[in-house]
């Protein structure tokens, strides 16, 4: 049975020097490349395994053959991450689910809650441990609820989430989440997802644990 909510995921290209250049060092931006690459393609396969009417990768950059078949690819627009999650809401009527590429942790039965079904006036909630948010599900497209949002901030998930509750809709969450920004978190996250793409990109790489702190 088709859920009748499209995901979207916003994504940047894995290209060296563009992308995870936090990781940089220990990792090369070469490795850095590998990994994103890794956590797109792991969170790419969990959404094709997911029940969707649609699955739309939203990307900064050019797809490659990372890419598997099923997904369509819309390049993102200019501007904020804030404006940029807005226009990615607005190719689709919705419901909507929208999750990054940065969770490669997440899998179709930890989505499933947020693609049973919605009510008018409802919203889904993920929030990470950095205190942003990992995804964002919302009935319709509305820019206001993410324009003007501050990004990259510790505050973002707080601001996010009350911006939802302002606006008066009833928000579930779903479990909160580890994203991968530091070293740190890819050794952690591809110990909470050890038989994926990423954790497998990881140990390719041969950077010690102790080095990734």
């Amino acid at each position: 049975m088709t859920a009748p909510v499209a995901l979207l995921v916003i994504a940047k290209a894995p290209v060296p020097g563009r992308v995870k250049t936090r990781l940089t060092p220990p990792y090369s931006p070469e490795q850095a490349a590998r990994i994103a690459e890794a956590a797109l393609a792991d969170t790419l396969d969990a959404v094709l395994a997911a029940p969707a009417r649609r699955r739309i990768l939203v990307l900064d950059g050019a797809p490659g053959p990372w890419l598997p078949p099923g997904i369509e690819v819309v390049p993102q627009c200019a501007g904020g991450l804030d404006e940029r999650l807005a226009a990615a809401f607005a190719l689709d009527p919705g419901p909507a689910l929208l999750i990054g590429m940065d969770t490669p942790q997440v899998g179709p039965a930890l989505l499933a809650p947020a693609l049973a079904g919605w009510e008018p006036g409802e919203a889904w909630f993920g929030p990470a441990a950095d205190g942003g948010f990992w995804s964002l599900g919302l009935t319709a497209p509305d820019p206001a609820l993410l324009r003007g949002v501050p990004m990259s901030v510790p505050e973002t998930g707080a601001v996010q989430r009350r911006r939802l509750v302002d606006a008066g809709l009833t928000v579930h969450e779903l479990p909160p989440l580890r994203d991968v920004d530091t070293a740190a978190d890819v050794r952690d996250v591809a110990a909470l997802a050890p038989d994926g793409r990423f954790a497998r990109a990881v140990a390719t790489c041969g950077i010690k644990a102790g080095a990734a702190r």
